[in-house]
């Protein structure tokens, strides 16, 4: 939001998707997050580095958000940083890539129905995402 933190993808991101869980209901204050999963190692932070703060909860990816104005830039796993998601709201243009499923759907904010735009939905996490197939 303050522009203070800056980045740029090497490569134009492999997927994106709506996430309804109650973690990204409350770190977004809306009704789902929206991510952009960077190519492995196609992400670089070109300014504001020492901004980049970060929340890390017991379990999941850690988020990155801007220490100064408290916006969300990305997640990314704890175990493998070149894993990283980024929100969809940071891009300063069109990112190549439109969001392809939703998953969480199972908590999904009762105060905002998903709409029928046709996109696969997912009780829990999306089958096959990096974190699941890590998990198996």
């Amino acid at each position: 939001m303050c522009g203070d933190v800056r980045f740029e993808l090497s490569a134009s991101p492999e997927y994106a998707g709506y996430c309804h869980c109650t973690r990204c209901q409350r770190r977004t204050g809306g009704s789902a997050g929206i991510s952009a999963r960077a190519v492995a190692g196609s992400y670089r932070v070109t300014s504001g580095a020492g901004l980049i703060a970060y929340y890390r909860p017991d379990q999941g990816y850690e988020k990155a958000f801007c220490s100064r104005c408290g916006s969300a830039l990305f997640s990314r796993n704890p175990d493998d940083h070149q894993e990283i998601s980024v929100r969809m709201g940071t891009f300063d243009g069109d990112p190549g890539v439109r969001p392809s499923y939703r998953q969480f759907v199972a908590y999904a904010a009762p105060w905002e129905p998903i709409p029928d735009d046709g996109l696969p939905r997912h009780p829990e996490r999306r089958p096959n995402s990096p974190q699941t197939r890590k998990s198996s």
